[in-house]
């Protein structure tokens, strides 16, 4: 064993019982109080664990890492007055006191006592620890009758409560709670009385879509749900000024045989005049006109000059309108003689900000004075333009595995409604200067020896283009319809192959009932030429050594050899050889011909040209309902097939390449079929404990005009977001160890699991495993330890585990995570577990926020 691992473990070690044993818990408990350390709840004989219940009580015993109390240790290990303390030491050596002084000054002496070197430490701890929770009678008192009301709501009129103290040992107290809930009642009959003639019309047509039933258990949620129901059934339907509070319930137990007769009744609307508070009844309101006021963003005018009414919307605009009349109707929902609708204000709103020209509009109605019957509603749409045109520079240092150091700028302009159709004109150039890592440097050994430069335009409509008549059959306007249309053009000259990728997309994109995601690439092309495959060689250099280390046991030609024995690059003895082989020109044994014939293969493949014209479809279900929610799914697949357009055009012209692949312009196309499926699961435990659950598959399979699949359309395994105990690319295929540079096929399992929790204010720790792995399936790979061979390769399965620590700054994450090779399926079979479990094989990862 090393002299570091040892080290590394002597300190891991140390730090751990250190922490241990430090300090009791009851450190810091007064001598006539104590510490909480248990609540028990039995309801019914039967012990309740469950978030729900345990919330109920208003004293929670100190948080717990798997029944070890660390913030507590952490909080009692802190000094409590470090700055008092040194204080006295001061006093105790006055001559370090005046030479100190005599140093720094008299005052900054003092404030060494606040300063991080006396103090910061004593704070930390406090900051990250958690005071002991001292017992206190009174609020066990009232957690009683909080658990009561509990009950209660659920039906339970008849529940017994009472507790108990076990303070057995010294400072100590644990708190038990015995519940027994009795016989729930039910529904034995339920009443409407709406007051209201319209209201009650209304109500009649949707009575089955109560969540109150007759027979049910009493549950104060489901009525309260209920009233949700109605007020939002109401207020879609023309009620304008009704309200939840109009509501109520009255419940009847005098039967006692537990069940109750519930009566729900919905008053009439209150007015106030003068004085006296009135009733009259509520009143179904109608739309009378739909007006939209913009403004010409190019200048301010203070008055109305230019109007126009299209399909009965009355568009009006402080200086010219600047507008399709046809973009604004086609986004409004609120129609002239319709009934006033939340649900119709909410999907305009929603509409006019997906058009991306406006801030968030203002809706306001006002009756209309009009209407001698007092029904009918005038509603005002209020939009304020977003600036026309968005200047955005930006520019990153960056570091990688090939780059050292590397300067990245991007420069972007965004055009907004450019054909004043709410369209949208991204423009972006992007460029990066850098050095590469010491082993690609080449030969002149240039410091700047990294340029990358390249520009995107995208040009976004918020409708469907070209086939709107036939799509608009199939997707409504509510669907918030997008089109896309983008090229990009990039430019690589580096250490690399010197490629130049030529991009172009055509998309549509829609959503409907606010989860459902599409997103479907009629035309997705990239074209990449590799400009220096010479090169090759020196960018994948343990391709290079291993064939090195074969020519060295071979009967290699001398012409193929430098002056250090090695094969040349630049004089093409590497490729000679790998020629000789392949025609039997040399005394290679098996095993090394088929290496020699694999490196020869990945080489021609990653030295020629691609041409993809793929189509795509991509569908995403999520049940999240916001950034903040923590228990939720999410489910994505995507299905791509490329080159049945390309294979068409291609076998017309009848041109072929040295392979006998069919070209187009010259390139061979590729031919696949691709799936994806990923699925995320979000459980919340409470107290900011959440369980994260991943699991991804795709496969890529070739066919017709190609046996493998492009670089760019593979997978690869390793990273920050995949497996994080391996770096990018250095996973796979199966269990060949990872010995390419960049290792790469064409399928992909992978399966995450994380446990998040809080160690105090933004700072997180998780605890994660990361399972999966990349093989070679159904392509011209043959070699076994890459390929995917049924159910017995998934032992290949690698597993990673690790710890990770985040600090949340509320709009992103800082992700620090540590992986450990827990089972590494490349090793031999008495070293796959665990034998690279130490700090030297590490694998630190850096992200931006969670990696699933």
């Amino acid at each position: 064993m090393s002299l570091r691992n040892i080290l590394s473990k002597l300190v891991f070690i140390t730090v751990i019982s250190s922490i241990f044993l430090a300090c009791s818990l009851t450190k810091r408990v007064p001598a006539d109080e104590r510490l909480l350390t248990e609540n028990e709840i039995l309801v019914n004989n039967k012990k309740e664990t469950s978030e729900v219940i345990v919330k109920q009580l208003y004293q929670q015993p100190n948080s717990n890492f798997l029944g070890y109390r660390l913030r507590l240790h952490m909080y009692n290990m802190a000094k409590v007055n470090p700055d008092s303390t040194y204080q006295a030491w001061l006093d105790k050596h006055p001559n370090t006191e005046r030479f100190l002084a005599k140093l720094l000054s008299a005052k900054q002496v003092d404030r060494l006592g606040t300063s991080f070197f006396v103090s910061g430490m004593g704070r930390t701890l406090k900051d990250l620890g958690e005071a002991p929770v001292i017992y206190d009678g009174e609020r066990t008192k009232k957690s009683v009758i909080r658990l009561k009301n509990h009950y209660f709501n659920e039906g339970y009129f008849n529940t017994k409560i009472s507790y108990k103290l076990d303070s057995l040992k010294p400072k100590k107290v644990s708190a038990h709670y015995t519940i027994n809930t009795g016989k729930p009642y039910v529904y034995d009959s339920i009443a409407v009385i709406v007051k209201s003639p319209e209201l009650d019309s209304l109500y009649k047509t949707n009575t089955r879509a109560s969540v109150v039933k007759k027979g049910d258990q009493y549950n104060a949620a489901k009525l309260d749900e209920e009233r949700e129901r109605i007020t939002t059934f109401f207020r879609n339907n023309g009620a304008y000024d009704f309200q939840k509070t109009y509501i109520n319930y009255e419940a009847d137990t005098l039967k006692n045989n537990h069940t109750t007769d519930i009566y729900l009744n919905i008053d009439n609307k209150n007015i106030k005049q003068g004085d006296t508070l009135v009733t009259e009844p509520f009143k179904l309101y109608k739309i009378s006109r739909v007006n939209l006021y913009t403004s010409n963003t190019s200048a301010e005018y203070e008055t109305i000059t230019d109007s126009v009414q299209y399909k009965n919307l009355n568009i009006y605009s402080k200086g010219p309108l600047s507008y399709k009349p046809k973009v604004l109707r086609n986004a409004v929902f609120i129609d002239e003689d319709g009934y006033f609708s939340d649900m119709r204000r909410l999907v305009t709103s929603r509409s006019l900000s997906n058009l991306k020209v406006f801030n968030y509009p203002t809706i306001e109605y006002v009756p209309d004075t009009r209407d001698s019957l007092g029904k009918s509603l005038i509603a005002n749409i209020t939009l304020n333009p977003k600036k026309r045109i968005i200047f955005n520079p930006s520019i990153d240092l960056n570091h990688s595995n090939i780059q050292d150091f590397g300067i990245q700028g991007n420069i972007g302009f965004v055009f907004r409604n450019v054909f004043k159709g709410a369209e949208i004109l991204d423009i972006g150039f992007r460029g990066n200067i850098g050095s590469s890592a010491s082993r690609y440097r080449n030969e002149q050994n240039t410091f700047f020896d990294i340029l990358e430069y390249g520009a995107d335009v995208k040009l976004t409509f918020p409708r469907f283009l070209f086939f709107p008549n036939i799509i608009d059959k199939l997707v409504d306007r509510t669907s918030f319809p997008n089109t896309s249309l983008s090229v990009g053009f990039f430019n690589q000259q580096n250490i690399g192959l010197d490629k130049q990728n030529l991009t172009g997309i055509y998309n549509y994109s829609w959503s409907y009932k606010r989860r459902n995601t599409i997103s479907f690439d009629l035309f997705n092309l990239q074209f990449v030429r590799n400009m220096n495959p010479g090169n090759y060689f020196k960018v994948y250099r343990s391709s290079y050594n291993t064939l090195n280390t074969i020519a060295d046991r071979t009967d290699v030609n001398p012409d193929y050899l430098d002056e250090n024995g090695n094969l040349t690059i630049e004089g093409g003895g590497a490729d000679r050889f790998m020629n000789d082989v392949y025609n039997g020109n040399t005394n290679a044994n098996e095993q090394d011909t088929q290496t020699v014939l694999s490196i020869a293969e990945r080489k021609q493949r990653l030295t020629e040209n691609n041409l993809i014209l793929a189509s795509n479809v991509v569908y995403t279900y999520s049940n999240r309902f916001n950034i903040k929610d923590q228990d939720f799914f999410t489910f994505r697949t995507k299905i791509e097939s490329a080159g049945n357009i390309l294979n068409a055009i291609a076998k017309s012209n009848s041109k072929t390449n040295d392979n006998g692949k069919h070209t187009v312009l010259d390139v061979a196309y590729s031919q696949y079929i691709k799936g994806e499926v990923d699925f995320i699961k979000y459980f919340d435990l409470g107290n900011k404990n959440v369980i994260a659950l991943r699991a991804f598959g795709g496969i890529a399979i070739p066919y017709g005009n190609s046996d493998n699949i492009p670089f760019s359309r593979s997978y690869f395994a390793g990273g920050s977001n995949d497996n994080r105990a391996w770096q990018s690319y250095r996973l796979g295929p199966g269990r060949s160890g990872g010995v390419l540079d960049f290792n790469e096929a064409n399928m992909k399992l992978a399966f995450n699991a994380e446990y998040r929790f809080n160690v105090s204010g933004p700072w997180n720790m998780a605890l994660f495993a990361d399972a999966g792995n990349i093989w070679n399936a159904l392509d011209n790979i043959t070699d076994e330890e890459m390929t995917f061979n049924g159910l017995k390769s998934l032992k290949d399965l690698a597993l990673g585990t690790g710890l990770g620590i985040r600090y949340d700054f509320n709009f992103f994450v800082i992700r620090l995570d540590l992986g450990f090779k827990t089972y590494n399926p490349a090793n031999e079979a008495n070293r796959k577990w665990f034998k690279e479990w130490n700090l030297s094989k590490t694998v630190l990862n850096v992200g931006i926020n969670y990696p699933f």
